[in-house]
């Protein structure tokens, strides 16, 4: 086996675990609301959605419309739900169900 590999996946298990962990055991009732560890965590959802978002959609562009056309229907409407509501996880709801509804109006 390559060490290399073997070096990168502890890597990259350690600081999962990390940021999985680490949330929990801050005490943020003492914290300043505005301060970097707050808003440290205020952006680790985003963040993870927009890697989810990159893994998942970029193997999928190609030329051909009927691939793109439900994509771009799908991101303009979490875009959309976002500007609308401001929460991350009504507009994930919102571009799904519209990249779904897309999916199958192409499929037809």
């Amino acid at each position: 086996m390559n060490i290399d590999l073997v070096i990168i996946t502890l890597i990259v298990g350690i600081g999962t675990w990390v940021f999985r962990v680490l949330p929990t055991k801050i005490d943020l009732s003492a914290g300043n609301p505005g301060g970097p560890v707050s808003r440290f965590l205020a952006a680790t959802g985003p963040a993870a959605i927009a890697a989810l978002f990159a893994v998942s959609f970029l193997p999928m562009l190609e030329p051909d419309i009927t691939v793109l056309a439900p994509i771009a229907v799908g991101i303009a409407a979490t875009v959309a739900g976002f500007i609308f509501k401001r929460d991350v996880a009504l507009a994930t709801f919102i571009g799904a169900i519209a990249y779904g509804i897309a999916y199958a109006l192409i499929a037809m």
